[in-house]
């Protein structure tokens, strides 16, 4: 398995296949599928998530969008110039995403908003082939505990690699991860996540792609690959 996209009815997770098809039966209008991959392919960040919600990106088809945890997600890409547009909830509403893709670390909507183990390992390799087929990424951005370990396995490394905790960051191979809270009604709801709190990571995302598009080596790959094809 290398595609970084799974199939539209990818069979390989027997629980949740069995919610996409009770979810196809009752909301047949909704996209019920895994929830593709959104953004730039030569993108400097990518935003890691746990899953699609039920009501949110499994039933709009785009991460992040017709929940709550979007408005909070997409306002703050916009604040730091890594998305332009107004966020709609939905598919259409013209949102644009600048050097930025989001994705998630399991591509179907899981029960309870929770995966099983099996799922994330089942579900990991599409991961690894995202991240892999992003030849400009520079920062990774977690949200949530479920994002950081499987990120962190599918750059072959121990989920317990590095500091935790909101703000935490750590080298990565050739990429640089930057722990955050969900961004979920629950953490927000609770104030384990304040919207001041959650633009830090992404002011911060901005300062390490800045500094990194500064450096020479940088400046003279850009220019070679701006150069006649």
């Amino acid at each position: 398995m290398s595609e970084a996209e799974p199939p539209r009815d990818c069979p390989l997770c027997p629980r949740l296949c069995d919610y996409r098809a009770r979810n196809r039966a009752e909301h047949p209008d909704w996209f019920n599928g895994p929830a593709p991959s959104f953004g730039n392919l030569d993108a400097s960040l990518l935003v890691v998530g746990l899953g699609p919600g039920r009501q949110g990106a499994n039933r709009t088809g785009r991460p992040f969008t017709g929940d709550f945890a979007g408005v909070l997600l997409y306002d703050t890409l916009r604040a730091w110039d890594f998305a332009r547009g107004t966020y709609g909830a939905s598919v259409d509403d013209g949102l644009v995403l600048n050097d930025c893709m989001i994705t998630n670390a399991v591509r179907c909507a899981p029960p309870g908003n929770l995966p099983t183990p099996l799922e994330e390992s089942t579900c990991r390799p599409f991961l690894a082939a995202r991240i892999a087929a992003l030849p400009r990424l520079k920062i990774i951005v977690t949200l949530g505990g479920v994002a950081r370990r499987n990120v962190l396995k599918a750059l072959g490394l121990k989920s317990s690699a590095g500091e935790t905790g909101h703000g935490a960051e750590m080298a990565a191979g050739p990429y640089r991860l930057i722990n955050s809270y969900h961004c979920s009604r629950l953490n927000t709801n609770t104030g384990r996540l304040t919207p001041e709190m959650f633009s830090a990571i992404f002011a911060r995302a901005r300062s390490l792609i800045d500094e990194l598009e500064a450096t020479p080596s940088s400046r003279t790959k850009r220019s070679e690959d701006a150069g006649p094809k």
